[in-house]
């Protein structure tokens, strides 16, 4: 005879790959590079022209 029934046993098993999701998501380090951003790009270039131009 288990321990443990089934249901209970999954339900602990969810429980624990969310908290563990849960902390490896806390613990995730900073990228600064996944942030950057290099400036205007092509289209915002192409919607100035003409304002940068009068």
């Amino acid at each position: 005879m288990e321990l443990v029934p089934h249901s209970l046993r999954r339900s602990l098993v969810l429980l624990l790959a969310r908290c563990q999701a849960l902390i490896v998501g806390a613990c995730h380090p900073y990228r600064p590079e996944l942030h950057y951003m290099r400036g205007p790009g092509p289209k915002w270039h192409a919607r100035h022209q003409a304002a940068l131009r009068d």
